[in-house]
């Protein structure tokens, strides 16, 4: 996707949230247990100050939540927060340098695509939190978004913090993952300390197939369904593929 495509997803999922943050302040969201919606906004406008002082600062700064926002209204936080991101994003072309957690991309244009992705699923976790139909994730920010997943935060994670993997992929015979959304595919390989993912359907025999539409797929992997609801995933195979592939994605985004 190109950054001006991920700067508009971004403006359309935080005027939804946005207009669904005020609707329904202390109830609880069901995707993020111990949460009310005023605790999801309020985080939300935490992560957008945080990267706004990471590109303006060239590295993410180690103060967790920021500094000077206690007391702050979360509405008033949500707002300023936002427009401090985009101020930012303004001030710089996406291939100037900014510190961040992912090795490979040390760029502004990292940030530009991971606020996107993480205002949709804060989104949803917003429309779940009020009880409000889930506004359907464009195809292509799903399928970037799947993408961001299964290659910037998990196989990403098993390689720099192998260690941490070690209850879940120790005891692995080696497994393959194909998850399919819409027309785009991925080929998971897991093992011991091992976790990659190739693009498309693979050469070998899959373990576990997850398949559905984008949207579906993203939800389902960031574990954003709604309890009511038919997923619109289909699985097929071992329980135990699927626990493997969930319990690495947990550790990788928590």
């Amino acid at each position: 996707m190109e950054n001006s495509r991920f700067l508009d997803c971004l403006a359309a999922d935080f005027a939804r949230l946005r207009a669904v943050v005020p609707t329904a302040l202390s109830a609880e969201v069901p995707s993020c247990p111990g949460w009310t919606v005023t605790d999801l906004s309020r985080h939300v406008g935490q992560v957008y100050l945080h990267k706004t002082m990471a590109m303006r600062k060239g590295g993410e700064p180690d103060q967790w939540p920021p500094k000077g926002i206690e007391g702050e209204e979360p509405l008033a936080l949500l707002d300023r927060a936002y427009a401090d991101l985009l101020d930012e994003f303004d001030a710089h072309k996406p291939e100037d340098p900014s510190g961040t957690w992912y090795g490979p991309d040390q760029t502004v244009g990292f940030w530009i695509r991971r606020m996107a992705q993480e205002t949709v699923i804060h989104r949803i976790d917003a429309e779940l939190g009020a009880g409000q139909p889930v506004a359907p994730v464009p195809d292509d920010l799903a399928i970037d978004g799947i993408d961001e997943l299964l290659k910037v935060f998990v196989a990403y994670s098993v390689q720099e913090w192998g260690e941490d993997f070690t209850d879940i992929l120790d005891g692995s015979p080696g497994r393959t993952h194909a998850v399919r959304a819409g027309n785009a595919a991925w080929s998971v390989r897991t093992g011991p300390g091992l976790f990659t993912v190739e693009d498309g359907p693979g050469d070998q025999p899959a373990d576990v197939t997850v398949s559905g539409s984008p949207t579906a797929v993203l939800r389902w992997l960031w574990n954003r369904e709604a309890a009511h609801e038919l997923s619109g995933v289909t699985i097929e195979g071992s329980p135990e593929a699927v626990g493997e592939l969930r319990r690495c994605i947990v550790l990788s985004t928590q």
